[in-house]
């Protein structure tokens, strides 16, 4: 970011806001037509005993489809159109410094399971980004999850997902 030369202030760069509100109109345009796809397949016409399985679903599909258009069009063709910038590069940074570790913390709840993958996340995450010392971060990450542990595997008797590898199988839940 360069200083305004004029006011002093930085100048913010970056995509306008109008532009994001159209493409998640967009998004949400698709979103419609696939519904509308797919309950055609499944038959969204009346039927000799009611609505057809697809009936609501296209209906939900119209809205959806409507609703992406009336986003749109203001968006891009508005007087009132929002044009400042919706996020510049600090925010974004922010931002992606939160969602890229939840992200990789998906994909490891899939390999190593809820509880293993929630330990270290929650540890990492308060050493990395809350700047915890290691030992209190780690004992926190562990009282987390055993707590969460004994109060699903073991008081509620609902088992959580463990992960192709089973991690914690010698516990013997």
């Amino acid at each position: 970011m360069e200083p305004n030369d004029l006011s002093g202030t930085e100048q913010r760069t970056g995509v306008a806001t109008n532009v994001i509100e159209a493409i998640v109109a967009f998004l949400i345009l698709v979103l419609g037509a696939v519904v509308i796809q797919g309950s055609w397949k499944l038959g969204s016409g009346w039927t000799s005993d009611g609505p057809g399985a697809g009936y609501f679903p296209f209906y939900i599909g119209a809205i959806l489809c409507i609703s992406g258009v009336g986003i749109m069009i203001p968006a891009l063709f508005g007087k009132n159109r929002n044009t400042e910038i919706f996020v510049d590069s600090e925010q974004l940074k922010r931002v992606l410094s939160v969602l890229l570790p939840a992200l990789v913390y998906v994909l490891a709840v899939q390999f190593i399971g809820l509880y293993v993958a929630s330990a270290l996340y929650i540890a990492l995450f308060m050493i990395i980004l809350g700047k915890y010392s290691r030992v209190k971060s780690v004992i926190t990450a562990l009282a987390v999850n055993v707590l969460f542990f004994f109060m699903f595997e073991v008081w509620f008797k609902v088992p959580l997902f463990k992960g192709q590898f089973d991690l914690l199988s010698f516990l013997g839940y």
